[in-house]
């Protein structure tokens, strides 16, 4: 960045344990009539949307799995806002911790009228459509917010996939994006943070070897190909509710979800439907890499095969920041370690 960027405002959460940088004020709006187009307008760097991405995401005013999105406007007036979402590596087309985040946000702020004593549905237009999140409060207090998808579905069951541990067995599914599911012990491995170098390299191997096929590609709109992540979960048996399960999820390339992944969640619930393993009237208990929880559930699609994810979290604001860079800075828009 050869000038220095207009003072940018954030508002940062973490949805269990997943950061969430809100750009509110100073984001960059790409051109484009739809948040879809504007994602394409903003991967071609459209003013300036990848060079404030970058200034945001990195060292030293970031990290390697950082994460946020830029406020925009909404499709047309039935939704309240859109959001661009971004990560290290670029833009992508959902993310569920940053819908739960935002509409957390949207009610802490008044920006949407908040029920004290009710569920407040915050609508937002995203890359792959419109969602919801679902607030609800108790005394004004916050009790959960669920994020609620788009139509989801499986896509192919027991791709053969080469890696460096020996030949696995993926199933892809959607929602939202295109994830690729293996059972982490399949690799020798499980989901502790004591494997996670090893979980990083299997799930880029995954993601890499799959992006390119013909499963991922798909059918409706190519904007959506591709496998945007790699979901390695365990199975920690029957609960009460449900089935429970423990992941971690490898996207972009090389960044590991702190929470369940709120999309990644809602392509485990895409698999469980189809299988049958996940009832209509079930609960998915849903835990990441360093113990938080998602529950998720479903309802059926608009169309055959399809199913309703919704995924319960909650969001905390972390802090408020004012970003600038100074022209001087030799570090400029800044770095990125691993």
């Amino acid at each position: 960045m050869r000038h220095a960027p207009p003072e940018i405002a954030t508002t940062d959460y973490h949805t269990a344990g997943e950061p969430f940088r809100i750009v509110h004020e100073g984001a960059p709006i790409p051109r484009g009539g739809t948040v879809a187009e504007r994602r394409i307008a903003a991967i071609g760097n459209d003013d300036g949307a990848d060079s404030v991405r970058r200034l945001l995401c990195q060292e030293p005013r970031g990290h390697a799995d950082m994460y946020g999105g830029f406020v925009v406007p909404a499709d047309d007036p039935g939704a309240h806002f859109g959001v661009l979402f971004w990560h290290k590596d670029g833009f992508s087309t959902a993310c569920g911790h940053g819908t739960i985040a935002l509409g957390v946000w949207a009610t802490d702020t008044g920006l949407v009228e908040s029920d004290p004593d009710g569920v407040t549905e915050v609508r937002i237009d995203v890359p792959s459509g419109r969602v919801s999140a679902l607030i609800e409060r108790s005394g004004g207090d916050l009790v959960r917010a669920t994020f609620r998808n788009i139509p989801s579905h499986a896509i192919a069951r027991g791709i053969p996939v080469a890696t460096s541990r020996g030949t696995v067995h993926a199933d892809l599914s959607f929602s939202g994006a295109i994830y690729a599911s293996v059972r982490a012990a399949d690799l020798g491995l499980s989901v502790d943070p004591s494997h996670y170098a090893d979980l990083i390299a299997l799930g880029r191997e995954i993601k890499w070897a799959l992006n390119d096929a013909p499963q991922a590609q798909h059918a409706a709109d190519p904007r959506l190909s591709g496998v945007y992540g790699t979901i390695l979960w365990d199975d920690l048996g029957a609960g009460a509710c449900g089935p429970r399960q423990r992941n971690a999820t490898v996207f972009a390339d090389g960044e590991v979800d702190r929470s369940p992944c709120g999309s990644g969640t809602g392509a485990r619930v895409a698999l469980l439907a189809d299988s049958g393993e996940l009832g209509p009237d079930q609960v998915l208990e849903h835990r990441s890499i360093v113990d938080t929880e998602f529950s998720a559930s479903w309802a059926p699609g608009p169309a055959d095969g399809t199913v309703i994810p919704s995924v319960s979290g909650a969001a905390y604001r972390t802090g408020e920041h004012r970003f600038t860079l100074d022209p001087r800075d030799p570090v400029g828009a800044g770095f990125v370690l691993r």
